[in-house]
């Protein structure tokens, strides 16, 4: 997953332990600097192109859980084109990431490739540091969107895998057919 000789540092071995342990299935990084919903694969297929759309088995899937999150955002939702993020605006307010910039080692990648969890990048606002002042209004700006997203977790299949008992069987594979990207279930 990493380039080699790239160090990883302890807390990030520590959150991808955690992550390998829990089986989430949906999560949202929150960052500064842009307002726009990104969605895996950040990291291009080809390493040397940059703006590159590398999509996942789940494109659609990863479409609507950031549309899910763009749409209930209200400034994210604006059509304005002149405002913050305006430049996502005939996107709908999303992205692949690879498409908008490409890097290695991003948390929304790690976790489809090496876990069960769906995750979206959210750029919050176009401040990369906010003031202190100004975050209240961004908490309300992302309030609505983040519980629409969270009730994204009941889309898609749920359930229980069992054997002819009614044991759950751990780490058993789930596959879809026309999606290259199985699952196993949790202990």
């Amino acid at each position: 997953f990493f380039p080699p000789g790239f160090q990883v540092a302890p807390e990030t071995k520590a959150v991808m332990k955690w992550l390998r342990s829990i089986p989430f299935v949906l999560s949202a990084s929150l960052h500064g600097g842009e307002l726009v919903v990104t969605y895996p694969y950040d990291y291009s297929r080809h390493p040397m192109e940059e703006k590159m759309f590398s999509p996942t088995p789940d494109e659609k899937m990863f479409k609507m859980l950031a549309k899910a999150y763009a749409d209930a955002h209200p400034v994210i939702s604006d059509r304005s084109e002149l405002r913050c993020g305006g430049n996502f605006v005939k996107r709908g307010g999303i992205i692949n990431g690879a498409e908008w910039y490409s890097f290695t080692g991003g948390m929304a990648d790690f976790n489809y490739l090496h876990t069960n969890c769906f995750e979206v990048t959210v750029e919050v606002g176009c401040e990369k540091f906010p003031l202190e002042e100004e975050l209240f209004t961004i908490w309300h700006e992302n309030r609505d969107a983040l519980l629409n997203y969270m009730e994204m977790v009941h889309r898609g299949i749920k359930g229980i895998v069992s054997d002819k008992f009614g044991n759950p069987i751990k780490n058993a594979r789930i596959s879809v057919r026309g999606i290259q990207h199985d699952v196993t279930t949790g202990n």
